[in-house]
């Protein structure tokens, strides 16, 4: 039974219970620190002594003061310098940090405690000597109770760090990585990210309160009984009233009452109350948050929390029973600058209202829990979270204390981070093997406490069926593949002709609980040497001067940018097929990009379209990127991007929308060629756009006609507003020229030097695989040469779009989709000692660097060449972008501008091919 207050009264009692509310005393400021690697601290007594040390101000680092082992690598590509980015220091071990303190008479009847925000690893707490005691977390605050240590006057307060290893098979192995302090790959605790710093990040605070006071106040929305459950805990509940306040952030009061004690179990008090009028619900547009306040005659408690409800209905993700869709990104500790996250709200948002602004609504925090700032600016912000235990193991289960410790994070972070509304699903860590049963029971023990939260055993497992089915308690599913096959782009974009009619339908339609895919993307760019001087903090980038120093030993520096920029490009085309085609499936409910921007450690993986910073490389606009990564999207299926002339170019259009249901809607249409010009337009109108994906709205039809090969833009935009989207597709002439009588077009080494020999023009188009090459891929390097060495390991073509090689074969600087069949048909060869022209170049990835090339020009002996490793003679008939690039080269050999400059000999022809039957020539047999 609720009494309700005079507004009088109220606020009387509010305002008596405020007094005995908790003092807060920062003891933020200079510290005195002294390293302990030898492990002799307690044994000479330490914690007693007044330290001889260097100062240092807390919250920071070690590495933020410059203090422990100076990096002596220097820049070379080996997995030393190429495993991350290089600390400027170093330390490992315990430290120890002193300061005095000095507690006021008005504290003698409190309770006081102190709390260390975030801290790798252990932490162990001194008072004038004697242990107060230790504490272990890698996800939230250490707190101590001083109150027995503490009497008024002044003391020494000695805290020990030790930033060690606690606890074996947490932490997967880098074996690539010579360097063991390189190994460790989870975020929560690794080189590879943010740094295995020594210190103490955040508050450091003492908390003095009346030690009755509430404490703990939770706050969980049912949504289907319309009401509120609240619990807090208290030591002694001896009190028969609390009040009960819910006001908006804004300060609008939308519930006070007061509440008669109802239920009490194991010092912990709840109670329900019907959903107030006023309380409206949080999700990504309507962020709309509130604070609870508990009063009582020991003090008050507060809490801010959302009124959302995240479930499963029929294998659809809804909040608030509508469905949401993930673009997600990880977020995996990656601060260059400081090497560890910001601890204010204000760091995140600057970091989040970036990813807001390129589409994305949701992080995935990769193997560790971030702190309070970061769901405090998602609440406000409306960023859907997914936090991880901190670990990504293999050997799940294997040592009990390691579980142990796993147990009590998981608890800690729904304690801590329960009422934040961001914070919307947890899984117990990244692509974990091992105890299947007792990930499972980690699980239903999780969901048993709070419901606040999705839960699932892992984000993905190499382990059979864990990463191809969901476990019987996930209540979502991460996964690259299902048992019905991949539902990601990598394992399909090399091996599958480009088609844009398909979706992951039938591998993902037959699950029963949401599906999200795992990491897509992972292409990799070519590092921008421009980025180096970001450098100016704890970090040096020794990976990217190690690449920066071997193009310019090789002459290449000056082509880095375009390296950069024409990667970038490839891998922002294969991005946006990844999102559409996951948009364009009914049965998906979102995605984690891996990622948006570049991961500096695991073999310097540079994957981002934004760098490390997340800022842009100059490869994509956010306005761009939202254009098929938004709330809502326009798309189309159609079957390929190559036509030929009679056929006929047929789409579907379709809108993905996530954002609320819009009414007689007019979609417009158009093709345009490359200059601008109209071919073709048309809308579809009184179109009813419904929460999810609206299917078959309309068909555009376009006839090829061409007698000119043509690139042609297919948009569709929702008029009136900023949604649109757009394709390429190609336009090809049936028949063209491939032969020319001035022209000599071989496949033999022998016809053709012996055609050289006399000062002919000859195109020579041997059989791409007897060549010494690198294997063709239209796919970039995947995640990391260094990480993954063992890859066919190139990073798109690059080349001149205005050279009149291409007048007649219309081209982008960089790959696209209609370079597919070229780039699997050819080898990409080894150019670095041949004085040739490249007109096709291709980009080498970053730990080789050579000069690669599918087409080149020079001068042999007499005569003119033209060189292609791309095929470009076998069934032409069925292949029109083959026909009409050796038309345009044919063309281009005819014409004045080919004069190739560069000249190379009879034996660099020779040591290109590795099978060469016939005739070896010579120097001297060219100029006979």
């Amino acid at each position: 039974m609720f009494f309700k207050y005079t507004g009088i009264f109220l606020l009387f009692f509010i305002s008596a219970c405020a007094q005995e509310q908790a003092k807060n005393v920062s003891l933020k400021g200079s510290w005195k620190v002294k390293l302990d690697s030898t492990n002799i601290g307690v044994q000479n007594n330490w914690p007693s002594q007044v330290l001889e040390g260097a100062s240092i101000q807390l919250p920071g680092t070690l590495d933020d003061a410059g203090i422990g082992a100076p990096n002596t690598l220097t820049p070379a590509i080996n997995n030393y310098v190429m495993s991350n980015l290089t600390r400027k220091h170093q330390y490992i071990g315990k430290a120890w940090y002193q300061k005095e303190i000095t507690i006021p008479v008005s504290w003698k009847k409190n309770k006081i405690e102190l709390l260390l925000e975030r801290i790798i690893w252990e932490s162990s707490v001194y008072v004038d000597g004697a242990l107060v005691g230790s504490a272990n977390s890698l996800i939230g605050s250490h707190v101590f109770d001083l109150t027995n240590f503490l009497s008024s006057g002044t003391h020494l307060l000695t805290i020990c760090i030790d930033n060690t290893n606690k606890f074996p098979f947490i932490n997967v192995a880098g074996n690539k990585y010579p360097d063991p302090v390189n190994q460790d790959m989870a975020h929560a605790y690794t080189n590879h990210t943010q740094i295995k710093w020594n210190g103490i990040l955040g508050d450091i605070l003492l908390k003095t309160s009346n030690k009755n006071a509430p404490t703990n106040l939770q706050v969980y929305p049912n949504v289907k009984e319309n009401k509120l459950k609240i619990t807090f805990n208290q030591p002694k509940p001896t009190e028969d009233v609390f009040t009960c306040v819910i006001k908006s952030t804004e300060g609008q009061i939308v519930f006070h009452d007061k509440i008669h004690k109802s239920t009490a179990v194991d010092n912990t008090i709840s109670f329900d109350i019907k959903k107030p009028e006023g309380l409206e619900f949080w999700d990504e547009f309507h962020p709309n948050l509130y604070e609870v306040e508990i009063g009582s005659t020991s003090g008050i408690v507060t809490a801010k929390f959302g009124y959302k409800e995240v479930l499963n209905q029929n294998g659809n993700l809804t909040l608030n029973g509508r469905r949401i869709f993930l673009r997600g990104n990880l977020e995996c500790v990656i601060f260059p600058l400081t090497g560890h996250p910001p601890m204010k709200k204000e760091g995140w948002l600057t970091l989040m209202n970036q990813a807001k602004s390129y589409g994305l609504n949701h992080l995935r925090f990769h193997s560790w829990c971030p702190p309070k700032a970061v769901f405090e600016a998602a609440d406000e912000i409306g960023l859907y979270c997914q936090v991880e235990l901190p670990q990504w193991s293999l050997k799940v289960g294997k040592d009990l204390n390691t579980t142990d410790f796993l147990i009590a994070e998981a608890n800690k972070i729904i304690k801590d981070y329960g009422n934040h509304p961001s914070f919307l699903f947890m899984t117990m860590g990244n692509e974990l093997e091992g105890d299947r049963n007792l990930l499972n029971t980690m699980v239903k023990n999780l969901k048993e406490k709070d419901n606040r939260h999705m839960y699932a055993t892992t984000s993905f497992s190499f382990q059979k069926p864990m990463g191809v089915v969901p476990e019987h308690e996930d209540e979502f599913f991460i996964t690259q593949w299902t048992d019905k096959g991949w539902v990601r782009g990598q394992g399909i974009f090399n091996s599958q002709s480009p088609n844009f009619d398909k979706d992951y339908s039938v591998n993902s339609k037959h699950l029963k609980i949401p599906l999200i895919s795992h990491e897509i993307g992972q292409y990799s760019v070519y590092p921008d040497m421009t980025e180096i001087s970001k450098y100016t903090g704890v970090l040096e980038p020794k990976n990217f001067v190690a690449v920066k120093q071997d193009l310019e030993k090789k002459g290449l520096i000056n082509l880095a940018p375009k390296f950069t920029y024409n990667s970038g490009k490839l891998a922002a085309l294969l991005y946006k097929e990844e999102i559409e085609r996951a948009l364009k499936t009914p049965s998906f409910d979102g995605f984690q990009l891996l990622q948006l921007q570049d991961f500096p450690g695991q073999g310097t993986a540079l994957v981002g379209l934004l760098n490390a910073f997340w800022e842009s490389k100059g490869i994509i606009s956010a306005e761009e990127f939202c254009q098929f990564n938004s709330e809502l999207v326009t798309l189309i299926r159609f079957e390929k991007a190559v036509y030929q002339k009679g056929e006929l170019f047929k789409a579907t259009v379709e809108v993905a929308n996530f954002f609320e249901d819009k009414k007689d809607q007019i979609l417009d249409w158009k093709i345009t060629d490359d200059s601008g010009v109209e071919l073709k337009k048309g809308a579809f109108k009184n179109v009813d756009l419904t929460i999810g994906n609206n299917l078959n709205i309309g068909t555009i039809e376009y006839s090829i006609t061409t007698d000119k090969a043509r690139r042609l833009n297919v948009s569709v935009s929702l008029r009136g507003t900023k949604y649109k989207n757009n394709w390429h597709v190609w336009e090809y002439p049936k028949e063209v020229k491939t032969i020319d009588k001035k022209i000599i077009i071989t496949s033999s080494f022998e016809i053709a030097m012996k055609a050289l020999s006399k000062g002919k023009t000859v195109l020579l188009n041997p059989d791409y695989k007897s060549l010494k090459g690198i294997e063709g891929r239209f796919v970039p390097v995947f995640w990391s040469p260094v990480h993954f060495p063992n890859q066919p390991a190139t990073m798109g073509i690059m080349l001149d779009d205005n050279h009149p090689a291409f007048n007649h074969f219309p081209t982008s600087t960089h790959t696209d989709w209609q370079w597919w069949d070229l780039c699997l048909k050819s080898k990409s060869m080894i150019t670095d000692s041949l004085q040739v022209t490249p007109i096709v170049s291709v980009i080498d990835n970053f730990v080789t660097n050579h000069h690669l090339a599918n087409v080149f020009e020079a001068k042999v002996g007499k005569g003119k060449l033209i060189f292609s490793s791309i095929d470009l003679t076998s069934n032409l008939n069925d292949r029109p972008v083959a026909r009409q690039l050796r038309f345009s080269l044919i063309q281009y050999m005819k014409s004045k501008d080919f004069n190739p400059t560069k000249t190379i000999t009879n034996q660099d022809l020779n040591n290109l091919e590795i099978n060469v039957k016939g005739k070896q020539f010579s120097d001297k047999d060219i100029y006979n």
